[in-house]
């Protein structure tokens, strides 16, 4: 009887785990671009862990920093082809590609690094399901609202930028440099210390701490203080891996793919980029300056065209952008990420 009674719980706990008998164990590979000293690096860590423990351990990661996989501009084609698992990826950096969250980098929209991520977020999630399609969308995230640094003159009202070679963050921004009368210089991040040392640009539109993190301060003097503009980013999975995954695995990437998730990476990066001011203020040799009311309102007066070039991308995939524009805003505002 006792014999029974055992193998009766013996094969009860057989057949109650047999999901996790049979769940493959991963190595999710997280690909970024920027140096192991980045925020993001302790973001994509973060990010990792948490998902490692909600799967029971089964989805195991490394990081890969500093374009060890591949170049900035290749990181969301690296994710759709499987080069990595998750990567992080600057939609900008492809002009005319993600054309609905390129409205995130239109000027003086957004303020605070957190609500702005999260409003991004939540706004774009649906249209996500079309835009970034070839991939899983994980979540959209901002840095914090930055300004123009320059390493040859004081840039205090738009036409300051006529004639001058300009590092934009994004292709929003490119095309305010060229509407402007400045000419855009492309590069990635890690690049721009040398494109301005060498005078293949003059100046760049770059957050504060991530200025200093990548020796940009070193070869600027003149810093705008003032919410320019933000970059919007995003964290993308690679289709073939998730589907390959159980459900419970499933479960713990999507519980870490969501707008709380977006809002753990925003605000910490934020923080380390508001922080670069100060810095940059401590040093000897550089001008930090903040625009009058007068000097902003020329800036947003000279930025409204931008909203239109915007609309008009969206037009051609066959949305609305004006419906589009008024969901984001109110999303914006219901996570305080909404300038002022």
């Amino acid at each position: 009887m006792k014999f029974r009674l055992a193998y009766a719980a013996l094969a009860a706990a057989v057949l109650a785990t047999p999901a996790l008998a049979q769940e493959k164990t991963f190595e999710l590979k997280l690909s970024h671009w920027v140096p192991a000293s980045h925020p993001l690096q302790k973001a994509l860590e973060d990010w990792g862990a948490a998902v490692e423990q909600a799967s029971g351990g089964t989805l195991k990661y490394k990081v890969f920093p500093a374009q060890q996989l591949g170049k900035a501009f290749d990181h969301y084609d690296m994710a759709r082809d499987g080069i990595a698992d998750l990567t992080y990826i600057n939609p900008g950096y492809q002009p005319g590609r993600f054309p609905v969250i390129a409205a995130g980098e239109l000027p003086f929209l957004m303020s605070d690094a957190k609500g702005g991520s999260m409003g991004l977020d939540a706004w774009y999630r649906k249209y996500a399901e079309k835009e970034m399609k070839d991939v899983k969308f994980c979540l959209a995230f901002i840095h914090a609202a930055s300004g123009i640094h320059s390493r040859t003159k004081k840039i205090v009202v738009p036409d300051d930028i006529r004639g001058m070679k300009v590092r934009p963050a994004d292709a929003t921004i490119a095309n305010f440099v060229t509407q402007l009368g400045g000419t855009n210089v492309q590069s990635s991040a890690p690049e721009v210390r040398d494109i301005i040392e060498r005078g293949v640009a003059d100046a760049v539109t770059f957050p504060w701490g991530s200025l200093v993190l990548f020796g940009i301060d070193k070869v600027t003097k003149y810093h705008m203080d003032a919410p320019l503009y933000v970059t919007t980013f995003a964290f993308v999975f690679n289709k073939d891996r998730y589907n390959e995954m159980s459900p419970r695995q499933k479960k713990a990437v999507d519980d870490n793919c969501n707008t709380e998730a977006a809002g753990r990476v925003g605000e910490p990066w934020g923080k380390f980029e508001d922080a670069g001011i100060d810095k940059v203020k401590a040093q000897s040799g550089h001008e930090v300056y903040k625009l009058t009311a007068a000097e902003t309102e020329a800036w947003k007066k000279a930025a409204a065209p931008l909203e239109k070039s915007w609309a008009d991308g969206v037009k051609k995939v066959g949305l609305d952008p004006d419906a589009a524009m008024k969901e984001l805003r109110a999303e914006l505002g219901k996570h305080n990420g909404l300038a002022k």
